[in-house]
């Protein structure tokens, strides 16, 4: 039958259980570590993976001109999807975004009926390496613009996003 000091007891045994696995986890540490904590003592025997090798391959990078002159306008195009939620690429229609045709060379907050947010210097022109810095960040590129876009970091896809958008307007 249960009563209250079968429940005591059993309650203590796994209590006393609990106290002695954490005891034992504390020594465990205690010895592997040596007292000496994390990091402060080196390691007796390294073995060698070879990461120290693939660590010291330069990466060279591609001038963006040289990336634009070889893009690609059909991934361009299925880049441009990203873009097409917000912006359009009709002359004169305007989404969320300002209408995208004839961007690149065109002066910043160009498009008329269009409300920007007043963070993108207007002094500038939409070049190529202009545009590219933007897409790749655009939080980063102008602080306090209204467009929510994360971005696009591969090189590559913003070159032909580029050159996709540049082909547009011929």
């Amino acid at each position: 039958m249960l009563d209250t000091m079968t429940f005591t007891k059993t309650l203590g045994a796994l209590c006393g259980a609990l106290l002695i696995f954490l005891l034992a986890k504390w020594g465990a540490e205690e010895l592997y570590h040596m007292g000496g904590g994390y990091g402060d003592v080196e390691q007796a025997y390294v073995i060698d993976t070879g990461e120290e090798e693939v660590a010291e391959a330069v990466e060279v990078e591609v001038p963006f001109e040289e990336l634009l002159a070889s893009a690609d306008l059909g991934r361009g195009a299925r880049a441009f999807n990203k873009c097409a939620a917000c912006h359009k690429l009709e002359d004169g229609a305007n989404g969320t975004g300002p209408h995208l045709y004839g961007v690149v060379g065109r002066p910043v907050g160009a498009v008329d009926g269009f409300g920007y947010s007043g963070a993108l210097n207007a002094d500038n022109v939409w070049t190529a390496e202009n545009l590219s810095a933007f897409i790749e960040n655009p939080r980063g590129y102008a602080a306090g613009t209204s467009m929510a876009f994360a971005g696009i970091r591969n090189v590559q896809e913003r070159a032909d996003l580029i050159a996709y958008l540049d082909s547009v307007d011929n």
